[in-house]
C-alpha cells in the first residue's frame, strides 16, 4: 500500500489553515502532520517532522514566505497558497511545485497532490493544462504570469506564436500553435483557422463571410478573427 503524502499547512490566519486543512483531508493518499502560522514555527516544525510537502502562505505576518524555503531543505516540495497572484513569477522562480490562489477549489488542490504523487511538475514546458491553471510566458527579457482562462486567442506568428489576452496583454513567445494546441484544454480552447487557437468562452459571436468563410468575434478585440468552413464544422460540435 502506498504510503501517504505527509503536509503541512503554514498561515497567519487560522480560520484560513482549517478550510485548507478540511479541504486536504478530503483529497485521497494526503494526510496533514502540523500547521505553523509564522515563519518561526514553520521552519521548526517542517525541521522536525520532514514533510513531503508544504502549503505555504507568501505573507505571514509581516515576514515573506520565500524566507521559509532559504532555512528548509531544498528536497521538500512546497505549494505556494496565497489571495495575490503578484509573487507567482517568483514562486516559479524558486522551482516551486506549484501556486495556487485564494480561494482554493478542490479540483485544483487534487491536482497538486496528484503532481507530486505522479512526480510532474509544472514549467514553461509543462503537461496539460487546465482552465483554473496559470502559466509562465517568457517574452524577451520579460516573464508574463497568465491565467489559462483568461486567454481571448494565440495567433501564429512564424516561428512565435502571439498570446491576446482578456486585459489587453499581447505576449510573443518562441512555441508553435502546435504546441500549444496539446497543451490547452481542447473543450475550451479551438482552431478556427490554421494560425489561429481561440478561448470559446470569449466568443461574442460568429457571422457568414464571403467564400464560405466566417469573421469570429471576440470579446475584447478589436477586430475579427478569420474562420473557415473546415474549422467552423469542428466548433459547432462543442456546442
Amino acid at each position: 500500500m502506498t504510503k501517504p503524502l505527509r503536509s503541512i499547512i503554514v498561515d497567519d490566519e487560522r480560520l484560513a489553515r482549517s478550510q485548507l486543512r478540511r479541504m486536504l483531508e478530503q483529497c485521497p493518499g494526503n494526510q496533514v502532520i502540523g500547521e505553523a502560522e509564522d515563519v518561526q514555527g514553520a521552519v521548526a516544525i517542517i525541521g522536525d517532522l520532514r514533510p513531503d510537502l508544504v502549503f505555504l502562505d507568501i505573507q505571514l505576518a509581516g515576514e515573506s514566505g520565500f524566507s521559509v524555503l532559504e532555512r528548509i531543505d531544498p528536497a521538500i516540495q512546497v505549494a505556494f497558497v496565497t489571495a495575490y497572484d503578484a509573487f507567482a513569477i517568483r514562486a516559479f522562480e524558486v522551482n516551486a511545485l506549484d501556486y495556487l490562489l485564494k480561494p482554493v477549489r478542490m479540483a485544483r488542490l487534487k491536482k497538486t497532490i496528484r503532481r507530486i504523487q505522479t512526480g510532474a511538475r509544472p514549467s514553461k514546458e509543462g503537461g496539460a493544462l487546465a482552465c483554473e491553471d496559470h502559466i509562465l510566458a517568457e517574452s524577451g527579457h520579460r516573464k508574463h504570469f497568465l491565467k489559462v482562462q483568461h486567454i481571448v486567442c494565440i495567433v501564429a506568428e512564424t516561428p512565435y506564436a502571439r498570446i491576446l489576452t482578456e486585459d489587453g496583454q499581447s505576449v510573443m513567445i518562441l512555441k508553435s500553435l502546435a504546441d500549444w494546441e496539446k497543451r490547452l484544454p481542447p473543450k475550451s480552447f479551438v482552431r478556427v483557422h490554421r494560425s489561429t487557437i481561440v478561448n470559446v468562452a470569449h466568443i461574442e459571436r460568429i457571422e457568414k463571410s464571403a467564400n464560405y468563410s466566417y469573421q469570429v468575434f471576440m470579446k475584447n478585440l478589436a477586430e475579427p478573427l478569420s474562420m473557415s468552413r473546415r474549422y467552423a464544422r469542428q466548433l459547432k460540435t462543442l456546442f
